[in-house]
């Protein structure tokens, strides 16, 4: 499965470590992704997306349902 946010579409950056001698191999930066449910089209979906979309507020979350209380008799 590909590292890519659901909402935005960010993947992985590519470059290079160096080492102290100059060294240079190749290395990758991963998107921190999350999986949760949103809302897409009126429906919650769970979806794999960035903490960037999580702290911008585009995500939309689906609202909670409320807790039932048993009569106990």
């Amino acid at each position: 499965m590909a590292r890519v946010c659901d909402l935005c579409g960010k993947g992985p950056q590519f470059g290079n470590r160096i080492s102290h001698a100059h060294n240079v191999t190749k290395r990758r930066w991963e998107v921190n992704l999350q999986s949760a449910h949103i809302q897409r089209g009126g429906a919650t979906v769970r979806a794999r997306i960035c903490t960037a979309c999580v702290k911008s507020g585009r995500v939309v979350k689906p609202l909670r349902r409320p807790a039932v209380k048993k009569a106990w008799n």
